[in-house]
């Protein structure tokens, strides 16, 4: 049997927008309700996570698994700037305390990509009052997630740097073979914002803290070193040296990025793609955390998504069994990763593409949000019972 560290931490994960529903007051509610707006959908009611958070907890604890990440909304807790909502901050705070009643880690996460219309409007993430005020956000935050065992500050801020550049050659009509280099100017912001949040969580004694990030592996076809260094430097390795120092870093990996002598390149024709257009790469995630293990030696690492959209569950199984595997070896090698986290625990809102990709380990009634846990849940629930794969 293929074993793991002692203590280590099998979850899944959900994200504040993706899933509670009713989101009104942020900027995607915004973008998805706009005249020619790219999102196919509305996230709408979502899964009514907002009302149900303690059925998908007891789905969490009564498979098994020993960790659930969430995030918070920003604009729930301050929909309007100075003006917070004292029940959303306890909403979230009884989410911590029901992780800690039923045996589960919580990790939390402060910004999972959405802000407040009102911080859309007045600069978003690169205005010159945004670290002051995502500075007063992570105060108001911390008494609610105080008991978390983890907090991470930003969701993937090197993908929101990206976004800008995406949507950029969408309007220009030219073609996005995968995900481009991030604009440097708002990576730059990214990690500032990241250091705000950071200096006010160390400063009040909070529990261990850091970012999550997108992670790739990079894959020369010949001739690409020189671009595939650069784009990992751009994507990766700039913000896995902004969390050294950090408690922990969290590492989000799905896929694989191909170069090769004109740059990025897409993937071999009969090379499989996935219901949300990602090159279907278990091995990705063995070799993104050995290169994150090899810029930060000294930092711990979390899993904190990994995963696959897709129809067959049997599949699911077939490709995270292969993913664990190569992390499994990555560990033996030397990797100090703390846990894994499966992404996601319900089929949800997935941005721009709606409700059609299916990350879930449970399936939700479209039209009466009812839980259906699909045998992947059962099965890495096993998992975490073993601690190890068969």
């Amino acid at each position: 049997m293929t074993t793991f560290p002692d203590g280590f931490l099998w979850g899944t994960a959900t994200a504040a927008h993706q899933v509670e529903g009713g989101n009104v007051n942020n900027d995607h509610w915004e973008m998805e309700h706009a005249p020619h707006s790219p999102f196919v959908e509305s996230s709408g009611d979502a899964c009514d996570s907002w009302h149900r958070w303690e059925e998908d907890l007891d789905l969490v604890a009564g498979a098994g698994l020993d960790t659930y990440r969430f995030s918070l909304e920003w604009s729930r807790i301050e929909p309007e700037e100075s003006e917070v909502s004292r029940a959303a901050l306890d909403h979230y705070r009884r989410i911590v305390d029901g992780c800690r009643d039923r045996g589960l880690t919580p990790i939390a996460t402060l910004v999972h990509f959405t802000m407040p219309r009102w911080l859309m409007h007045d600069g978003g993430w690169t205005g010159p009052k945004t670290g002051d005020r995502i500075a007063r956000f992570t105060e108001l935050a911390l008494p609610a997630v105080r008991d978390a065992a983890y907090v991470a500050t930003l969701n993937e801020p090197n993908l929101m740097a990206v976004q800008p550049v995406i949507g950029g050659m969408a309007r220009r009509g030219e073609e996005i073979k995968g995900l481009p280099v991030p604009d440097q100017a708002v990576s730059e912001a990214l990690i500032g914002l990241h250091g705000r949040s950071m200096e006010v969580l160390r400063g009040a004694g909070s529990p261990p803290a850091g970012m999550t990030i997108v992670g790739l592996e990079y894959i020369d076809e010949g001739g690409g070193a020189e671009h595939l260094e650069s784009a990992r430097t751009a994507m990766m390795d700039q913000f896995l040296h902004a969390a050294a120092g950090d408690d922990f870093i969290g590492l989000q990996i799905y896929t694989a990025q191909r170069f090769g002598a004109d740059g990025l390149i897409a993937p071999p024709a009969d090379q499989q793609t996935l219901a949300h257009g990602m090159e279907r790469r278990p091995e990705a995630l063995g070799a993104a955390v050995r290169h994150a293990a090899s810029v930060l030696p000294d930092t711990p690492l979390l899993v904190t998504e990994n995963g696959i959209a897709t129809a067959d569950d049997s599949d699911r199984i077939r490709f995270t069994t292969d993913a664990l595997r190569g992390l499994a070896a990555a560990i033996a090698d030397g990797a100090d990763v703390r846990g894994y986290v499966h992404w996601s625990l319900l089929d949800n809102f997935e941005w721009m593409l709606g409700f059609a990709p299916t990350f879930g380990l449970v399936a939700v009634d479209r039209g009466t949000f009812v839980r259906t846990p699909k045998p992947s849940l059962a099965w890495l629930g096993e998992i975490a019972k073993r601690n190890g794969l068969e």
